[in-house]
């Protein structure tokens, strides 16, 4: 047994013993929740009230591994961008690749991303970069909340462990990117968002944002692409004005909205904000850079560390296409191998701001699994080798009963600046394509003895 392992079944053990079996360790984690707006409309953030546990050595590896692979995927982006032909592999949109070229005043690809990252048994492997995700603001409190939970209490009296903690270090990457950039006045943060219709509220780990990075010392407002104007030099939302715009909406929600005119795209083409991020990294979202890391015919002359890291941490992938490709050494074809080998094999739209779906090839029927190929071939897609994925069981805590539901567990290593700084973990409902019992985990780090 792993020492994540013995951690979570140490967990569950305690809930069987008397002082816990009144449950009033579960009701206090909610109500901090609750007082803390992670209840938002009535459904808690975390489904679930235990943390997700990893080993000091498996965060130390994915760290390692991570660092590594954003090196290579800065790389990519350097060869990518004079080679038209490998440019059409990532398949941007005509405007993406047009935002994309616009210096945005920093040399960063990404101020901040994640790594999708499957964990098993202790092995890991990447599955999907995002240059957005996990709400460092959701994952920093309930980190706290769980950290000082009951039941982790008395799992401290045994092992050190230690909560992630990301806000600091975004608040430092957005001031790292506006000073690189040249600018020189005290910055003010907009934190851009896009709301659903009939919402009128910022969503919530927004307004945690925009908060914490006012006790900072900066002043910061949620914002929305329709409040934005852009006159003499200056974005503004009525009288604040913005110097760091912190963009939680992709290219791909802006340009469905709006047209190149909108006074933001104007603002970030004339250098009259700091973006972070900045479109460049749309080309960090787009899952057919995975194809370009897993391709060796691309990869060939990086250096051996980048080599051994996405040889151990990406799994096959290719941009869907009537055409030849690589594979364990041969050449093959590739919608004639993606129909022969259903069963190890993943359809995914290229662009997590689709509305596309997803189709696993085990999942799948064979006359659906071609029909899905029909519409790979037809719209943006990747093809990816199947990776094991950590089905763990958690506490969960549902009008006041407590049960064990088996929950499929998504692992995000968080990156500032190219490092690793902090993690969460995304749980769902093993098994169910449509249960609420989804959302962010905070993720604690166990080793040794206390």
């Amino acid at each position: 047994m792993t020492l994540q392992d013995e951690a979570a079944a140490r967990f569950h053990k305690l809930l069987e013993s008397p002082g816990f079996q009144d449950l009033e360790w579960a009701k206090a984690v909610t109500e901090k929740m609750a007082s803390r707006n992670l209840i938002p409309s009535g459904r808690p953030v975390c489904p679930v009230v235990r943390p997700h546990f990893v080993t000091r050595r498996q965060y130390d590896g994915m760290q390692k591994a991570a660092e590594t692979l954003y090196s290579a995927i800065d790389r990519v982006r350097d060869l990518t961008l004079s080679n038209p032909a490998l440019l059409a592999r990532v398949e941007m949109l005509p405007a993406e690749k047009m935002l994309a070229s616009v210096d945005p005043g920093y040399p960063h690809l990404a101020v901040t991303s994640l790594l999708d990252t499957q964990l098993h048994n202790g092995s890991f492997q990447f599955v999907h970069a995002a240059a957005e995700g996990a709400s460092a603001a959701y994952a920093d409190v309930l980190g706290e909340i769980f950290h000082d939970s009951a039941p982790v209490r008395e799992l401290r009296k045994k092992w050190k462990i230690t909560r992630t903690q990301t806000l600091k270090r975004l608040l430092k990457s957005l001031l790292a990117a506006y000073g690189v950039s040249g600018k020189k006045k005290f910055p003010r943060i907009g934190i851009l968002e896009c709301r659903p219709p009939f919402k009128n509220a910022p969503a919530a780990d927004n307004l945690m944002m925009a908060e914490f990075f006012r006790r900072s010392g900066y002043p910061s407002e949620v914002v929305t692409p329709d409040q934005l104007e852009y006159r003499s030099g200056t974005l503004s939302r009525g009288d604040f004005g913005i110097e760091i715009l912190y963009r939680r909406v992709s290219a791909q929600e802006l340009l469905v909205r709006f047209d190149l005119s909108h006074p933001l795209l104007r603002a970030y083409r004339e250098g009259a904000v700091c973006m972070v991020n900045s479109f460049r990294s749309e080309f960090v979202q787009k899952k057919g850079i995975f194809s370009l890391l897993s391709d060796e015919s691309v990869t060939r002359s990086f250096p051996a560390a980048e080599r051994k890291a996405i040889r151990d941490h990406i799994p096959w992938t290719r941009t869907v296409a009537q055409a030849k490709t690589s594979y364990g050494g041969a050449t093959v074809d590739l919608p004639e191998f993606i129909l022969a080998n259903r069963e190890k094999l993943v359809l995914r739209p290229n662009d997590i701001a689709s509305d596309l779906h997803s189709f696993r090839g085990w999942e799948t029927e064979s006359n659906a699994w071609e029909r899905a190929l029909k519409t790979a071939l037809r719209s943006p897609y990747v093809v990816q080798e199947r990776v094991a994925q950590e089905r763990v069981a958690f506490p969960v805590y549902q009008f006041g009963r407590l049960e064990m539901k088996e929950m499929q567990v998504d692992v995000h290593p968080q990156m500032f600046l190219g490092k690793v700084e902090g993690c969460a973990a995304w749980v769902a409902e093993a098994g169910s394509s449509f249960s609420t019992l989804n959302g962010i985990a905070p993720v604690l780090v166990i080793e040794g003895s206390a």
